[in-house]
């Protein structure tokens, strides 16, 4: 039963619903939502500005995946995905963050430019808010498109467990839309490891030793990554393993593919907007209407999702628009962890048909997102097609001259080598930049002002999703191949085993930023390094609050 919540004066002339399975911001009509998806602000004016005021309460609850599917979650608001922040350019955001948990939280803005003590790093821009306490984060809405968040405490486990949510600021082209929907991808452990019901952020990947942590739950096991004892999984030889979804293989599996092997088994549902298979609600569109659909990656594996028979853009990467993005049918793309893409198209199909998920594994048919066209006649199949490679955004849209490039002089040169190792206790797999494990990482040492030039090379076997903190880098080359595309413009890069990539960026937003693996996996085993301004006076922690950033 959908509610009627009026937003706010400025939002007159919107429509917000928010199904169980979908956020829906469309023109025109009465305001509506559902009340547990969408934020509802208080509207504010202060010193000339919009004020848009949120409150986002931390707290555990029973989430129902499907109707023979509960799992217990952490939340933000009592919903999976947490209540979306929506506010348009111009205005200010504030959101109070209420913790609810029996242990410290805190929210990070995934890809939006906040001042350096906004960020919601506990121990490096603010101390994690300890249960009962608040903490109002306050930025300007400055740069349009789509984002997330998410708690940044002990990242791999809260995040995991379903502390995230989605962030949207409105640019001039929204007027242009019809159908606005978001879809959070993510992954769940539902399977039979005689774990049922709980998701992977059960176990303790930070620590990676025999310490167990307790996450407030007394319905399930609390698990340790570091020591866990999988039926049939040798540690020790990293080979021959009965574990279902994992090679089977005499030969040595390298430690970052055996730990991604171990990760794509367990996590046995994949979903959107918090539900799996048939409870995932259907997109309403009508033909000939403009649609966006805003993709978001909050889970550790990355998702290849095809729309058959359906022409569509990929309007903008991230939140940064593409140049002239070409018309794409019958190919799919693939969204790493921690990105966004924002899909568009004028809908065309004549009857329902399906957005397919084209992983390799089981879990891929729990994430199929109906579409239901409004007035169709007799139900339309899926368009039967041959395989396709998934779009490349390195050749993707219309070429031109970006902020940077190749040739120009930069003030700071850095080489991340992305790699991997076994632990100190031969039991569980290091992820490294240049050798060393955080906080053991040289960071990128900068001055406001300064060009920074970074050039990522991936020497392990697992996928990482790079993620920078507090700005946008522009990627120049791939594979030692300048880019032949729109100029890219990302905070999150998908660097797979044997690639290179050249970024550029603009040290223009001071502070203490992380710039980490995506799969917070590989972060709390190591994969974190900082980019360190000149002069930036360093946080200064209270030691009793137990702050833990990865």
């Amino acid at each position: 039963m959908k509610k009627k919540v009026f937003i706010g004066a400025a939002s007159a002339g919107i429509v917000a619903i928010a199904a169980a399975g979908a956020f829906f911001y469309g023109a025109g009509g009465e305001t509506k939502a559902h009340a547990q998806y969408m934020a509802k602000p208080e509207i504010l004016q202060e010193n000339g500005q919009t004020v848009r005021s949120f409150e986002l309460v931390a707290k555990e609850a029973e989430w129902a995946l499907s109707k023979d599917k509960n799992v217990p979650v952490w939340t933000y608001n009592g919903v999976v995905p947490g209540s979306q922040i929506r506010a348009k350019v111009g205005e200010v955001i504030r959101v109070t963050l209420k913790n609810e948990l029996k242990v410290p939280t805190t929210i990070h803005w995934h890809g939006y430019p906040v001042p350096n003590n906004m960020d919601g790093i506990p121990g490096s821009t603010q101390n994690a808010v300890r249960p009962g306490e608040t903490f109002t984060y306050e930025f300007p809405a400055t740069v349009p498109g789509t984002y997330w968040y998410h708690s940044h405490q002990d990242s791999a486990n809260q995040e995991d467990l379903g502390l995230y949510g989605t962030l949207v600021v409105e640019g001039p082209d929204q007027a242009q839309i019809q159908r606005d929907y978001t879809l959070v991808l993510d992954e769940w452990n539902t399977g039979s490891q005689g774990h049922t019901g709980m998701n992977m952020g059960e176990m303790d990947h930070g620590k990676m030793s025999s310490e167990r942590m307790d996450h407030g739950k007394t319905n399930s096991e609390t698990m340790n990554h570091g020591s866990m004892n999988m039926s049939g999984m040798d540690h020790g030889s990293h080979g021959n393993t009965s574990m279902p979804g994992m090679e089977h293989s005499n030969s040595q599996v390298p430690p970052g593919a055996m730990h991604d092997q171990m990760m794509q088994a367990m996590y046995t549902t994949f979903s959107v907007n918090g539900k799996t298979g048939d409870a995932i609600e259907p997109l309403e569109v009508a033909k000939g209407e403009r649609v966006r659909l805003r993709f978001v990656n909050a889970g550790f594996q990355s998702h290849t999702l095809r729309l058959p028979g359906q022409e569509y853009k990929i309007a903008s990467a991230d939140g940064q628009p593409i140049k002239d993005p070409a018309v794409i049918k019958d190919q799919p793309f693939t969204i790493a962890p921690g990105e966004r893409y924002d899909i568009e198209f004028v809908a065309s199909r004549d009857g329902d048909w399906v957005i397919e998920s084209l992983n390799k594994t089981e879990a891929a048919k729990g994430m199929r997102i109906p579409v239901k066209v409004q007035g169709a006649g007799a139900k339309e199949n899926s368009v039967a097609q041959a395989e396709a490679a998934p779009v490349d955004l390195t050749a993707y849209g219309q070429g031109g001259k970006g902020v940077f490039g190749l040739d120009m002089k930069y003030d700071q040169e850095y080489q991340m080598d992305l790699g991997e190792k076994m632990g100190k206790d031969g039991m569980d797999p290091v992820f490294t930049i240049n050798g060393e494990t955080y906080p053991d990482i040289k960071p990128l040492n900068v001055k406001k002002g300064d060009k920074v030039k970074v050039t990522m090379v991936n020497k392990g076997s697992s996928d990482h999703p790079m993620h920078l903190h507090g700005h946008f880098f522009q990627v120049l080359s791939k594979n030692g191949k300048a880019l032949t595309g729109s100029p890219l413009m990302k905070d999150t890069l998908n660097v797979k085993p044997g690639e290179s990539y050249v970024v550029a960026f603009e040290a223009d937003n001071p502070g203490e930023w992380m710039f980490h693996c995506h799969d917070l996996h590989h972060a709390a085993a190591g994969m974190v390094n900082s980019v360190l301004y000149e002069g930036h006076q360093k946080f200064v922690e209270d030691p009793t609050v137990g702050n833990k950033a990865h």
